[in-house]
């Protein structure tokens, strides 16, 4: 399954993501699935196609790691102004982690439990179960979390994340 839509500044391409492998969870569906890693103790495991299991090669040292995803139960339209989990009020898209969004492309930063052959064994995971994935890094402290960070809109609520479940709002 090749994930292709507009490139920018090059009219005539398309820009391909092919999924190098496969996102398991204990979730069937977004409704009812934690919003957020932080909100989740699920464990859940990354399968990655045969040929990229060397590239997991070293990622056991590491606690945490990023997945890259595709967000394939999302509809392609996205409105610019949604009504967050965390939140009452409509807000801009890009000032929100909404499903929807023009490229459905998804972010989860997940536990590294263990690493064998092409499978991480994660948790934390809040992600539907048979979800493409795209790429995996790892998460890196010095690099990825800065010293001073403004949590906008969603600092008088973040203390509900661990509480909070997905509806059927974004699909």
């Amino acid at each position: 399954m090749a994930v292709a839509g507009p490139c920018i500044g090059m009219a005539d391409e398309a820009l391909a993501l092919d999924p190098i492998g496969t996102i398991h969870s204990p979730f069937e569906s977004a409704v009812d699935m934690p919003i957020q890693p932080a909100g989740s103790d699920a464990r859940g495991t990354v399968e990655l196609e045969g040929r990229y299991a060397d590239g997991l090669a070293d990622l056991g040292g590491f606690s945490h790691c990023i997945l890259l995803y595709h967000f394939h139960e999302s509809p392609a339209d996205a409105p610019l102004s949604v009504e967050p989990f965390l939140d009452d009020r409509p807000r801009g898209l890009f000032a929100t982690r909404a499903p929807r969004r023009p490229n459905s492309v998804g972010l989860s930063v997940v536990r590294i439990e263990a690493v064998d052959g092409p499978t991480i064994d994660v948790s934390g995971i809040d992600v539907v179960d048979g979800t493409p994935l795209l790429d995996v890094k790892p998460l890196v402290g010095r690099f990825d979390v800065p010293d001073s960070v403004d949590d906008g809109w969603i600092a008088a609520s973040d203390d509900a994340v661990e509480q909070r479940r997905a509806d059927d709002r974004f699909l």
